[in-house]
């Protein structure tokens, strides 16, 4: 798995006029490949009047990154690439770019054109809300009723996200925390400073934290 990358917490759309082109940028949360294409689709529809719409998306799937590129009919290397290289700076997955030009009538030359879609990007990411993602831990375990109160102030202090609650003979609690935080934790409940019935069902994921 990557260890640790950025993505948006909600889309964002922005707009530059550059020598009376106008360039609008939809900055857009995506999960998958399949998702990435259908939004492109949903905006190519959207702006079907427009000139160009040029891509670029980074998404990890099935522990790898899949990364595309597209200048959609303007100069070879002055939209799309520009555009996945600052993802790429910015340690950005999960999420693609769309920048739709109205054409202004005036050319704007191989660097204008570099320069206005890579400021339309950049002034989306300015805008967004960042989210680190990094590799965490997830797992399940059973309380008595007795110890959820204390349970639930350790992983407050222990950074421990108490992700779903089920009410049974015993509690039923789905946690999630960082992978840096696990070896303490299993310390402290090997060690019984924290009150644990049983630990299962362990897997990783990604935590993500907000900016």
């Amino acid at each position: 798995m990557i260890n640790q990358f950025y993505s948006i917490e909600n889309n964002v759309e922005t707009e530059i006029i550059e020598k009376k082109s106008k360039f609008i940028a939809n900055l857009i949360k995506v999960e998958s490949k399949e998702e990435a294409e259908e939004k492109i689709s949903e905006i190519k529809k959207k702006y079907h009047d427009a000139r160009h719409n040029c891509i670029a998306y980074r998404i990890i799937e099935d522990e790898q990154i899949i990364e595309r590129a597209s200048d959609d009919g303007e100069p070879s290397g002055t939209a799309g690439g520009p555009m996945l290289n600052i993802l790429k700076t910015n340690n950005l997955a999960n999420v693609l770019i769309v920048v739709t030009r109205y054409f202004g009538g005036i050319l704007l030359g191989t660097g204008g054109l570099v320069r206005a879609y890579s400021d339309s990007l950049l002034k989306a990411i300015e805008k967004s809300k960042k989210i680190e993602e990094t590799i965490g831990i997830g797992l399940e375990v059973e309380i008595e009723y007795n110890n959820f109160e204390k349970f639930k102030y350790y992983c407050k202090n222990e950074q421990i996200n108490i992700v779903e609650t089920e009410y049974s003979e015993k509690i039923k609690c789905r946690i999630e925390m960082e992978e840096k935080v696990k070896p303490k934790f299993i310390k402290d409940y090997e060690e019984k400073n924290i009150k644990i019935e049983k630990i299962s069902n362990l897997y990783k994921k990604y935590i993500s934290k907000v900016y």
